[in-house]
Formats: structure tokens, sequence, C-alpha cells
């Protein structure tokens, strides 16, 4: 599917109701177990998030809730999967950002329309992102950084080519404008991050979710997060916005959804359980300890539709304009 197709979805597409809706999606769950997708693998941010949120949905829904790990290709394996899954309300997937959103803009081919063969539900949280410096960096500030990679190269690096953290920069290297502000991929932001303690690069671009350990014990320095406000945990981290470069405000995310055409009262079901769910004490203390924020607003059903559609649209002129694309 070429990328120019992505947005041809309607907005109402996350709750189209098929014809032969009735009580059986009214009951719904029936029996069990309700599988919860995670694209990546054990470990991360979705696994995390998922396997909080299981038990809390199992007892909301009377069902048992499993996570299921399917992992590849960036997030692109267990994606595809769910969305070739009957619209039955037994299998859901964690959405990521990465995927719906930052795939989309940089693919040349998608093997999915991120936005028409999907139900998406609820966006769940939100992961800032950060420049991240070695505490021995000579780079204090973001002028600092800025001012040296005009002049000589300073290399980044992030988890992939056309990942979110590469488009934020080659944002970065646009708008400041930074000429030799280098990208150096890796296979991952582990062993970017194992070349930027050790030297090898000057910077990280990367969710904080992952650092905010080793940014309070002092062993990293975040130049700037990419919060709309500074973090209330990390109040030092001055963001994006405030050093003049608003357009770097935002986040990857991750989201409810299921296959395209879930009938409604699955659909409205579920969207209204989430943020019931992600209040539950348990779960709103370890997201505010990794600095995954849930929105305080929650954004359901066409709305987070739309909120998909308007960033596709944004990311896709960035990785135009930084000449990131991603053949397959």
């Amino acid at each position: 599917m070429k990328r120019r197709h992505l947005l041809a979805a309607a907005a109402g597409a996350s709750l189209a109701v098929p014809s032969w809706v009735g009580a059986q999606s009214a009951s719904w769950p029936t029996r069990g177990p309700v599988r919860l997708i995670a694209q990546f693998p054990p470990g991360g941010l979705v696994d995390t998030v998922s396997r909080l949120m299981a038990p809390h949905l199992s007892q909301a829904l009377g069902q048992t809730v499993v996570v299921e790990n399917k992992a590849g290709a960036g997030g692109l394996i267990g994606t595809e999967y769910v969305s070739r899954q009957p619209a039955d309300g037994y299998s859901l997937l964690v959405s990521h950002a990465s995927v719906h959103i930052y795939a989309a803009a940089t693919r040349n081919v998608m093997p999915f329309d991120p936005v028409s063969d999907f139900s998406h539900l609820a966006m769940l949280v939100e992961a800032p992102m950060v420049i991240l410096v070695r505490a021995q960096s000579p780079y204090q500030t973001l002028a600092q950084y800025i001012a040296a990679a005009k002049t000589k190269p300073v290399r980044y690096g992030t988890s992939g080519i056309g990942s979110a953290n590469h488009l934020y920069g080659e944002l970065l290297k646009i708008e400041a404008p930074a000429p030799q502000h280098d990208h150096v991929p890796y296979q991952g932001s582990a062993p970017a991050m194992q070349d930027l303690l050790s030297g090898q690069i000057d910077s990280l671009f990367d969710p904080i979710t992952t650092n905010v350990a080793q940014l309070k014990a002092g062993s990293l320095r975040a130049l700037a997060v990419s919060t709309p406000q500074r973090l209330p945990a990390l109040p030092t981290i001055p963001t994006f916005a405030e050093l003049g470069f608003p357009s770097m405000t935002g986040s990857q995310w991750l989201g409810l959804s299921a296959p395209k055409n879930l009938p409604a009262p699955i659909a409205q079901k579920l969207a209204t359980l989430m943020p019931e769910i992600l209040a539950k004490p348990d779960i709103a203390q370890r997201l505010e300890e990794l600095q995954t924020l849930p929105r305080k607003n929650p954004v359901v059903g066409d709305e987070f539709v739309k909120l998909i559609q308007g960033q596709i649209d944004t990311w896709s002129k960035v990785a135009k304009r930084a000449k990131v694309e991603v053949i397959v």
C-alpha cells in the first residue's frame, strides 16, 4: 500500500458497524481468552503496559485476558497479524505510534493501512522524546549543542532509519539549522546507548521512559524534552518548545486498537473502560515512575482516529523535507 493512500480512510472508521451486529456483540465477551497482542518483545514499554492492564481488563470484562508477544520488523509483524484477525473483540492490539505514524510516514510501502485496517479505540499513554548526552559531554545546553553542529560533525544515534527518533533528529537539523547534525542508525536503542556512554556518538534521541533511572543517577544529561511543559519529576530539563522549537513537541503514544469493523457495542465498551483502568493506583504509579503520561482528557474513538490521521500527515511532511524514506 502506497503512503499516499494512507489518509483515504474516513474519520469514523474506528466505530464502523457491520450489518451483522446484534445481541452477541452487545453481550461480549461470552468466552475467553481475550488476547492482548504486544508487537514488541517482553520487557519493553508495550509489554509492560500490556501486562499492567491485562488483570484489570480481565476483571472488568469477567473473562481471562492474556498478553501475547508477536515481535519483529519494528512492530509491523504483530500489528499486521491483528489487522487480519476477526473483528469479534477477542484479538486486541496495544498499538504504537512507531508503527501507525512514523513507519507510515517513512516507508514507501506498508503491509496494511494504519488507519482504515483498524478500529482505533483509545490512546493509552504518551512517551516523550528526549535528546541525551553523557554526563562528561562538553554540551551543557541545547544551544551549545546546536552551535557545534553548525561548524563540525555532531553525531546523534537512534534506534534506526525512519524511526521517531530519526525524524526528531532530522527536524532539529532542519529547524536549527544544524547542517552537520549527522545521523547514526542502530538496531535498537541499547547499542546506541552503549556507544553514547563510550563516546562513539555525541547524543541519542530516545523515549524518556527507558532513561529515567540514568538521568536521576547523573550518568546522562538531557538537553531537551518533547513535552509541552517541563516534567514535574525532572524539572531541570527544558522543553524543546521553550528553547525555540515548538514543532518538536510530541511523543510516541501507545493505544488500544482492534481489527477494522469492530462492532460498535464492543468498541464503545473498551473505549469507556480504558481511562478507568489507567487511573487504577498501581498502573498510575508505575506509569508515573516511567514518565509515561496518560492524557488528562482521554482521546477515544473518532477523536483518536483523527489524531492518527493528523500525525501521519505532519510527519510525512517532515520525512519529505528531511528526505527520509525507507525503501522496502
